[in-house]
């Protein structure tokens, strides 16, 4: 084990494994949020809407931000496999929103939500770690 200290130009294979690990996992996001978005605009009574829920949402509504969300996800994590630095952001952003608006889709579809969140903390967890959107 060498005690030298790691050059700063040196990216680990770690951190680039991470990376396209996590533009994987946003494109297949990105596509899960187009298809929920898709269904719900195609076929308004497909989602079981619960009643008496706090936030009172129209399910199209929902469907054409999901189908969006979807598009700008699918195309970020293009940019990822470049290692763009300005997609690593971004990426990290959208998996934030995609996090919020999947946990006001809870009562539409609740397991298919709860999956899409946990991946996307998977995503923004493997963005973040040192190296990961460096250029």
């Amino acid at each position: 084990m060498s005690t030298e200290p790691r050059r700063s130009d040196e990216i680990s294979g770690w951190a680039v494994g991470g990376t396209v690990f996590a533009a994987t996992i946003l494109m297949l996001v990105g596509v899960f949020h187009a298809i929920a978005g898709l269904v719900a605009i195609l076929d308004d009574n497909f989602y079981v809407v619960t009643h008496h829920y706090t936030f009172d949402l129209d399910t199209t509504a929902w469907g054409w931000v999901h189908l969006l969300m979807g598009i700008a996800l699918v195309l970020v994590a293009m940019g990822l496999f470049s290692r763009s630095t300005w997609a690593g952001v971004t990426a990290i952003f959208l998996a934030s929103l995609s996090a919020v608006a999947n946990f006001f889709f809870i009562p539409y579809y609740p397991a298919w939500a709860i999956v899409v969140i946990a991946l996307d903390v998977w995503v923004i967890w493997s963005l973040t770690r040192p190296g990961a959107i460096e250029t």
